[in-house]
Formats: structure tokens, C-alpha cells, sequence
């Protein structure tokens, strides 16, 4: 397995002589093995190793127990170890985020961090093909296009993942060979995280009554996938290349209506991102939503526009479809009422079904669930108005004043979603929910709310 993993190492060119290589070591099996192979190799191929292990301040004495074990483990293996020290569920809290993804958002920012600290650095992660076919099923599950379908690439900005390329036994086969123990985290074994349910549930059924091979089918579908994707963005960005038109001053591009009618459908959402691309580095609030506004515009008449995320404006204008990089300070959000809409999904259920589902009411950034008889009137999607309140423990709390408590930005904070009923608000999207409408043990009814165009996952 060693030369099976320099061998992929060296085809992705992961590590180069003189790097940096910061391991993401939990103490559990993957970790070990991975730091074990970069040890082996560093002398081979000349690069340095720290390892870095993030306390998540849960699992009490087990998870000191990693900790202890990782700062053991690094000094044996003459490894320079940091311990970072992390509270997940108070980050959640704040964040409005699961325990699930608080750890993870605390792991990269640690490994990040670590890494700043070297003008040549890789973050190496041990995910391996189980991993990647949980990754993309996950992300077919919850729609994402083919980015997601992609799964995780073997190496991504400074993130290499040399394991992608066997699989959980052969990392337990080579463990037992060179008689390493690791740890144990229970919360792999609970139900409680999807994660867990495709790794101990959805696969194994599959491989056991479909096909032995699933994972590795999955994994290659993966890689066909990415590879569409590659090509697709290279195909859009000679499309732009071409006939995209940049001004700098303002903050303006354009392209010809009748250049996205005449592309093929698959390249038109590539096009538009490429145009996104040229005014805005992060296109992580960007849905499928959005792409298909800027879209429609190609079949409208002069004059028509949207509104979108991160201050963008897009408008026909004659012959060109537009897009500007605005302050946000004049934005018609009343005009753009459908785009805002469009991004929701709701769906009513019956509370016995979400409680035979779940055990307890899961934590999801982007999706909520409300009672739905405590709804009264008439519910909106909009942005924030002069008035605006929801329920906390104890009394009713101003949206605004949840916002400066929150330190969002005042140029972010008008385009922050809201479901509303009146000025009552039931969630204010990417945020929290109002104490008033959650669900309690007598709740029969259930609305769940989704929004769409969420960020792709990786593991």
C-alpha cells in the first residue's frame, strides 16, 4: 500500500521537496495510517511534517484520551505535534450550525491557521474511498449539480488527500501489518449524523445486495463526474473568453443575449458563473436559483433585472445581459420578490413522521422545521423591516438587534432572507428560528423549510 500511495501521491503532485505537510491526525484509524505513510516518505521525497489535532471539547475523557495519544503517537515518531483547543458546541451555537459541521468549520480553521505560518504548506487530511463515496451520495441526496457529484478532489488549493485511493480495509490491513493501534470515537457510531447513517447503513446494504464493488463504482462515477466538470468549466470559460465583455470601472461585464440562448443547455448555468467569476471570488451564496434568473433574462425584453447575493446586480440591456458589482445600497428588493421566493421550498408533514425519522429535531443550517398549526396568516419571504421581531427564552427580540449582537455587517444585513408572518419572524435564513414556532411534543403538524442552492459539501 506504501507505493501505491507515493505512486498517487507523486501522479497529483501533492507534495513537492521542501514543503510543509500539516497532517489532520484525530487519533483514529485513517489519521494513523496517514501519518504513519508521510513519515515513511518525508526522508523519500524531502518534505517536513507537523501534525495537528483538534480538540472539539466533547467526549470528555475520550476525547483527552486522543489527544494524549496523537501527542504520543507525533513524539514517537519524531513528528512536531499541535493540540488545538476548540468548544464545537458553542460554536454552533453562535453560528447556527450542527455540533457536526462546528467541528469541521473548527478543524480547517486550525489546519489553515497552522499552515499560514509557512510560505509552502499542504494540509493533508486522511479521507479515503469510503469517504468519497459517503461524500458524493450525500451530495446526490441534497441535489447539488456536478461539483458535488464530483466528490472531493485529490487535491484542492492546498488540502491533498493521499488516501482517496484505497480503501477502510486496506488501512485496517496495514495497520494490523505494521502493529499500530488507534482510537475509537463512539460518535461514529451514532445514528444521529447522516454521515454515520450512509457510512453504517445505506453502503453496506448496497454493497452487500447490490454489488460488492459499490464503493469503487461510486468512487469512479465520482471521478467521471469531476472530470465533466473540469471540461465543462474550461469549455465556458473559452465561451467567455471569447465573447464576455469586461469594464473595470465600474465593476461591469456583459454578454450577448443570444450567445446563452445558443450554447447548449449543460454549458449555459458554466457560462454565467464564469461571468459571476469576473466580479466575485466566492460564489458560495450562489444557487441554482440565482443562475436561472440571470438566465431568464436572455428571453426578456431591455430593462428587466435581479438582484442577487454578495451585492451583484444583473439587468437586460438591448442586445447584453449585464451584471454590475454594486454597494448594495439601492437594491429593489420589491421588484425581485420571485428570486427571493424561489430559493424556499416548503413542504407540510405530519409531526409523527419527522419523529419516526429523527429522535430529536436534527440541527441543519438550511433546513428548519416549525409548527405548523402556531401559523396564523399569511407567510412571506422578504428582507428585513423597520419592526421586525421573533421569540427568544424569556421575551421577544428586534431583528436588527439580532444583527449588531450577531456583528453582521451593515452592508449584508439587507440582504439576509427572512420568513415572516407579519413581523413576526419565523427564521431568518442561515441564522436561528423564533422560540414561538418550534416544534413541541404536542405539535401535529410539521412545515419544513429548505433553501435552496446551499454550499456544496465535502467531507
Amino acid at each position: 500500500m506504501q507505493k501505491k500511495i507515493e505512486a498517487y501521491i507523486r501522479e497529483h503532485h501533492m507534495i513537492r521537496e521542501g514543503d510543509r505537510v500539516i497532517a489532520a491526525v484525530s487519533g483514529g484509524a485513517d489519521s494513523v495510517c496517514l501519518l504513519r505513510l508521510l513519515v515513511v516518505l518525508r526522508e523519500r521525497i524531502g518534505f517536513t511534517i507537523e501534525a495537528v489535532h483538534v480538540h472539539h471539547g466533547l467526549r470528555g475523557r475520550e476525547a483527552d484520551r486522543d489527544a494524549q495519544y496523537v501527542r504520543e503517537l507525533s513524539a514517537a515518531w519524531e513528528v512536531p505535534c499541535l493540540v488545538v483547543f476548540r468548544d464545537a458546541a458553542a460554536y454552533g451555537k453562535e453560528q447556527g450550525l450542527s455540533v457536526e459541521e462546528a467541528g469541521r468549520e473548527l478543524r480547517y480553521q486550525a489546519f489553515f491557521q497552522e499552515a499560514g505560518a509557512y510560505e509552502r504548506a499542504r494540509i493533508a487530511v486522511a479521507h479515503h474511498q469510503e469517504d468519497q463515496a459517503e461524500t458524493i451520495l450525500h451530495n446526490l441526496f441534497r441535489g447539488s449539480g456536478l461539483r458535488g457529484l464530483g466528490g472531493m478532489a485529490p487535491v484542492r488549493d492546498n488540502i491533498i488527500r493521499p488516501l482517496l485511493c484505497v480503501g477502510r480495509q486496506e488501512i485496517l490491513d496495514y495497520l494490523r501489518q505494521e502493529k499500530l493501534s488507534y482510537c475509537q470515537d463512539s460518535t461514529n457510531e451514532s445514528l444521529d449524523y447522516t454521515r454515520n447513517k450512509l457510512r453504517k447503513n445505506v453502503i453496506p446494504m448496497v454493497c452487500q445486495d447490490v454489488n460488492f464493488k459499490a464503493v469503487e463504482h461510486i468512487v469512479a462515477a465520482g471521478e467521471r463526474l469531476r472530470q465533466a466538470e473540469e471540461y465543462f468549466c474550461r469549455e465556458a470559460r473559452e465561451i467567455w473568453r471569447k465573447e464576455g465583455q469586461l469594464q473595470k470601472n465600474p465593476d461591469r461585464c456583459r454578454i450577448p443575449a443570444n450567445v446563452l440562448s445558443q450554447v447548449p443547455e449543460i454549458l449555459k448555468g458554466y457560462v454565467v458563473r464564469e461571468m459571476i467569476g469576473e466580479l466575485e471570488r466566492s460564489q458560495k451564496d450562489m444557487g441554482s436559483c440565482h443562475i436561472s434568473q440571470i438566465l431568464k433574462l436572455a428571453d426578456k425584453g431591455t430593462g428587466k433585472c435581479c438582484h442577487l447575493p454578495r451585492g451583484l446586480k444583473a439587468w437586460r440591456e438591448y442586445d447584453m445581459i449585464c451584471l454590475e458589482k454594486s454597494d448594495g445600497r439601492a437594491q429593489h428588493l420589491e421588484e425581485d420578490r420571485a428570486v427571493l421566493e424561489s430559493s424556499l421550498s416548503f413542504e407540510k408533514i405530519p409531526a409523527s413522521v419527522l419523529r419516526e425519522k429523527y429522535q430529536k429535531i436534527p440541527e441543519n443550517k438550511y433546513t428548519k422545521w416549525f409548527d405548523y398549526d402556531k401559523i396564523k396568516g399569511t407567510l412571506s419571504v422578504r428582507t428585513r423591516r423597520t419592526g421586525d421581531y421573533f421569540m427568544i427564552q424569556g421575551g421577544r427580540k428586534t431583528v436588527k438587534a439580532f444583527m449588531i449582537d450577531e456583528k453582521i455587517p451593515k452592508e449584508e444585513r439587507n440582504k439576509i432572507l427572512l420568513l415572516a408572518e407579519g413581523q413576526h419572524v419565523l427564521w431568518i435564513v442561515g441564522y436561528r428560528i423564533s422560540e414561538f414556532y418550534k416544534i413541541t411534543d404536542t405539535t401535529k403538524q410539521i412545515l419544513q423549510v429548505s433553501m435552496d442552492g446551499g454550499r456544496e459539501h465535502e467531507g
